[in-house]
């Protein structure tokens, strides 16, 4: 038989159970890897990650995002493989995002994070050290400890005749200000001790001298300068993809200038394969515009203070955007393909979703005019007036009593329809 005839070899794929499949999937080069798993469920993906050989490499491959992600959706107690397979880098990601809330810090979080990390034992610790903000920590232990002595100080005679509960070296001496948290703020600081002393003593330096206040303010432009580099702007900068534009006079930009979106890599955005949006960007097919999509995305969750462990948040989010970007092409080119293509090379995609905003609220305005009754108006009505309107579902052919994102054209359409007829 001639290699002409040979049979091409099936292409491997991941399949759920079997040792054979997983067997394929370990020979698979890490690129190939990288592939089958962002094709799974982030549910799916920490069995083939922490079983294979090469797991570390693998998870270190993914962006901190799609790791953090994969973490929170299994849930910590039974994902501590996965952040033990992470990079620090990626670690810090975590850290980042879980212990500020809408740009406050979290001392509850920062403590069952630090209980973490201590899981992993000290040698990652010691590594992890070296990508933590001492600001961060400083802040942590504010809180927790209280410090006297130091290098070269006398101790007036209240600090020397205090009851301290321990000192390493004798010259910094500290008490718990919560004896429950005593063992793991003293495992850590323990650590700290042995493995850097310069970061020992900056950190009770702070502990005595700063103020909680300033400590978290710087911590948290270092943490939003980090966010930033990987695509997540501030918010006073994201609330402005929600600015109000008029549809009547939007006249499309002939060139796009070209944009810094942060990042160097963008996470896959899961579309509705039959929109207009997800058939014009496989028109159009630039990587460019790929990460585009990626930075007006993390400006909408940004904007709406959507925690990234919420991914039914996030999804809603990421709906409403494939949706408005949707409606303002379809209402630029109606079923024109090619047309829409040419207005994403051309057209910024943050004036494209202010356009299609700016159509949504337009039917939010023309609700709050009228005033009628009964239930199903009511309910229809409630979705509308709300801040991001949302479409009644009993306007779908299923009628289902309930609420969802608006999609495309044709739901602007049955909601204008449906207005009109209550108006009448």
């Amino acid at each position: 038989m001639t290699d002409g005839n040979v049979p091409k070899k099936p292409e491997l794929t991941v399949i759920r159970g079997g040792r054979t499949d997983r067997m394929q999937f370990t020979q698979l080069p890490l690129a190939d890897k990288i592939s089958r798993i962002r094709s799974l469920p982030a549910k799916k993906r920490m069995e083939p990650i922490i079983s294979d050989p090469e797991g570390e490499r693998l998870a270190q491959a993914l962006l901190p995002q799609e790791l953090y992600l994969t973490f929170t959706e299994i849930g910590a107690e039974d994902a501590m493989d996965l952040l033990n397979f992470a990079s620090p880098e990626q670690r810090e990601f975590f850290l980042d995002v879980e212990l500020w809330e809408k740009g406050l810090f979290s001392q509850k979080k920062a403590l069952m994070w630090l209980g973490y990390l201590l899981e992993m034992g000290e040698q990652k610790v010691a590594k992890q050290l070296h990508h933590l903000d001492p600001e961060l920590l400083i802040l942590l232990l504010l809180q927790e400890i209280a410090v006297g002595g130091g290098v070269g100080e006398l101790m007036p005679d209240d600090e020397r005749m205090a009851d301290w509960d321990h000192s390493f070296d004798n010259l910094y001496f500290i008490s718990f200000r919560n004896p429950k948290n005593a063992r793991l703020i003293g495992t850590f600081l323990d650590i700290v001790f042995r493995r850097d002393q310069q970061l020992y003593r900056t950190l009770l330096e702070g502990v005595k001298n700063e103020v909680e206040s300033e400590m978290a303010e710087e911590a948290y432009l270092f943490r939003a300068g980090r966010m930033a580099d990987l695509g997540f702007p501030d918010r006073e900068e994201a609330i402005f993809i929600y600015a109000r534009i008029d549809p009547g006079s939007f006249v499309p930009a002939q060139e796009k200038k070209q944009l810094r979106h942060g990042g160097i890599e963008c996470m896959p955005v899961p579309l509705k394969e039959d929109t207009m949006l997800a058939r014009a960007l496989r028109r159009q097919g630039s990587e460019e515009l790929l990460l585009e999509l990626n930075y007006l995305i993390n400006n909408a969750l940004v904007a709406e203070e959507t925690s990234l462990a919420d991914s039914e948040a996030m999804q809603t989010v990421m709906q409403r955007v494939s949706g408005y970007l949707t409606i303002a092409l379809e209402f630029l080119c109606g079923d024109d393909v090619e047309k829409a293509a040419a207005i994403l090379e051309s057209e910024p995609l943050k004036r494209l979703f202010q356009l299609g905003h700016a159509i949504v609220q337009g039917l939010r305005k023309k609700a709050e005019r009228l005033n009628l009754g009964g239930y199903a108006t009511d309910r229809a009505f409630s979705g509308l007036k709300t801040e991001r309107p949302k479409f009644y579902r009993g306007l779908d052919p299923d009628r289902v009593d309930g609420f969802r994102e608006f999609t495309c054209m044709e739901d602007v359409r049955k909601v204008e329809e449906f207005l009109e007829q209550m108006g009448e």
